[in-house]
């Protein structure tokens, strides 16, 4: 039987007697069961189309007809590893390299972000001979053991904090200790890095590197204020800063793109050229929209750092990473990206999509923040304007009567109250208006129906 003919109870029971629980769908109390997708819709088995506002990975939009062309036709041609010599992997390499400033020139190629994350920890170790990594607090970096030791999202839930972990706090002008009304939030979460690093030093401890998305997406679809990496980095852009900031301190700055880079921001191709132009990361990690859906992945780094990972003399081999196939997804997604101008149309509709929530904050009290860049954007709903309380309950109802409308949206942040939108960079303008809409409506329909933002529970 075809998987779209199955019912979706007999496939929802055979999931819950072959997969682990563990591996979570959306909308568990009533998921969805999508068969097919198209730009930014998904379609359920019963034909109903969904507009898609959080498959990142989907990046060009879902199925497109020219990433699919590119897979099927090198694929009828050759897929092997990348110990043969082939003209795919050199000329993808060639075309990243025209997006990254010049001294990120060396590229590995691997299968996914954790693969990514996983490499820039071992390349960072081996460049500064130190251990320890500095990461921000609520960040998650991948599934490997390695990662989620630097993911405080997911490791205090587990095994607790290592000791050559050294968490900082997450550069949030909303929830944060230095807020929008800070007069300069940059230096103030820097210097925090700066405290956080020179405990790590009093206790003869050595920074290896310092991990951060460029946009922290699971801490809440977080802006850091401009200039806070290049203070964190290097601390001779300002003479107020200590020198026991990363690069001081012997380690490495790894930009964690795997969320949010290729044109996502729309002012930039990559989301940490918003913290300015003199800022380069020594390695950056790519992942997830890279392929558009297909499993690849990069690191790009400097001269000096992979030379000091290839004196080992151990080579590195990645069995599918830089295959012929993968590498010819990858330009044809840069292809598509140039060809439809979408990181241009990610400024123009993600201002648009901006205004029209900033307009729901007005209307709505439950919208306490409205916060985004390009196609990321995040709505905060509080409880309460003066405690900023998060509203995790009416997030999760919020987001499970958007489903029913056809719009599907999921949460994000500490309290699991931002709604996130990173939808296929092909989202448009109409787009905008029905989601909001729809938005609109429900929330209007909630404050008519819930006495205040503290509670579901319908008036008596």
């Amino acid at each position: 039987m075809a998987a779209d003919q199955r019912p979706k109870a007999d496939t929802l029971a055979l999931r819950q007697r072959l997969i682990s629980s563990s591996c979570r769908l959306f909308f568990p109390e009533d998921p969805v069961k999508i068969v097919r997708a198209q730009g930014q819709y998904m379609y359920d088995e019963q034909g109903a189309e969904y507009i898609d506002c959080i498959s990142n990975v989907a990046h060009v939009g879902h199925c497109h007809p020219l990433v699919v062309r590119a897979a099927h036709e090198q694929n009828q041609v050759l897929n092997t590893n990348s110990r043969y010599l082939h003209d795919n992997i050199v000329d993808y390499a060639q075309r990243l390299s025209e997006t990254l400033p010049e001294q990120l020139c060396v590229f590995y190629f691997l299968n996914s972000g954790s693969e990514a994350n996983d490499l820039a920890l071992r390349l960072a170790r081996h460049y500064t001979g130190h251990q320890d990594v500095v990461v921000l607090d609520h960040a998650y970096h991948g599934h490997l053991s390695s990662l989620i030791d630097i993911s405080p999202y997911k490791f205090r839930n587990l095994d607790g904090q290592k000791e050559w972990v050294h968490v900082a706090p997450l550069p949030d002008t909303y929830r944060g200790p230095y807020r929008e009304d800070h007069p300069n939030p940059a230096m103030a979460y820097a210097n925090e890095v700066k405290r956080v690093v020179s405990s790590a030093q009093e206790k003869g401890r050595k920074i290896a590197a310092f991990f951060a998305e460029s946009l922290p997406s699971v801490g809440g679809q977080i802006i850091p204020p401009a200039g806070y990496f290049s203070q964190v980095a290097d601390p001779r852009v300002s003479h107020l800063l200590c020198h026991r900031h990363i690069r001081k301190a012997g380690g490495v700055f790894v930009a964690d793109e795997i969320q949010v880079g290729f044109g996502r921001v729309g002012k930039h191709f990559w989301a940490f050229q918003l913290q300015g132009k003199d800022f380069v990361p020594d390695i950056v990690t790519m992942g997830k929209s890279i392929g558009n859906g297909h499993p690849v992945a990069c690191v790009a780094t400097t001269q000096p750092v992979a030379r000091a990972f290839e004196a080992t003399g151990v080579e590195y081999f990645n069995t599918f990473g830089g295959s012929p196939v993968s590498c010819a997804v990858g330009l044809a997604v840069l292809n598509v990206l140039e060809k439809e101008q979408l990181q241009a149309h990610a400024t123009s509709v993600g201002s648009f999509l901006m205004e029209l929530l900033g307009q729901q904050k007005i209307k709505h009290p439950i919208v306490g923040d409205v916060r985004g860049v390009g196609l990321f954007i995040g709505v905060d709903l509080i409880k309460d304007e003066a405690t900023r309380t998060p509203a995790t309950e009416e997030a999760a109802y919020l987001v499970s009567r958007l489903k029913e409308n056809y719009v599907l949206l999921s949460t994000d942040g500490p309290g699991r109250n931002i709604l996130k939108f990173k939808p296929p960079m092909c989202f448009s303008l109409d787009n905008a208006r029905q989601v909001v809409a729809k938005l609109d409506a429900i929330l209007t329909d909630m404050e008519e129906k819930v006495r205040s933002c503290e509670t579901l529970r319908l008036q008596p």
